[in-house]
């Protein structure tokens, strides 16, 4: 699997430093697609702390790619759903310190949770 960047500097708003435009995957073999994911532990519980949640999240990801041999290194898609746009900074942080120097596509949207408790949920596509 190839993946190739596209982020064009004409026509078009300028990518911020932490996310890509688009990006093109050529050849891939197998297609991962992770359903929400929520900051809540083994036990179902939410972390208290949005920075709690975003650890857990992280965490839950990491499992369920591991699960399908693949790391964050596979993924080319990341859509975040946050309870409040003050959560936008931390979450963007989160996947930076998640993804080190890689860049993807990302989107994130401030909608209402199914449980006030829940502060972040990252969905995501994979590839290997």
């Amino acid at each position: 699997m190839k993946t190739v960047t596209h982020n064009p500097t004409t026509g078009i708003y300028a990518a911020t430093p932490d996310y890509v435009h688009a990006m093109e995957v050529r050849n891939p073999g197998r297609m991962l697609f992770v359903a929400g994911t929520m900051g809540l532990d083994a036990g179902g519980v939410a972390g208290a702390t949005l920075e709690r949640q975003l650890e857990l999240v992280w965490g839950n990801l990491a499992t369920i790619l591991a699960s399908a041999d693949m790391t964050f290194d596979n993924i080319v898609r990341l859509t975040s759903y946050l309870r409040d746009v003050a959560y936008v900074e931390a979450n963007g942080a989160a996947r930076v310190k998640a993804l080190g120097e890689r860049r993807i596509p990302t989107t994130a949207i401030i909608v209402q949770t199914l449980a006030e408790d829940w502060l972040v949920e990252l969905e995501i596509i994979a590839v290997a």
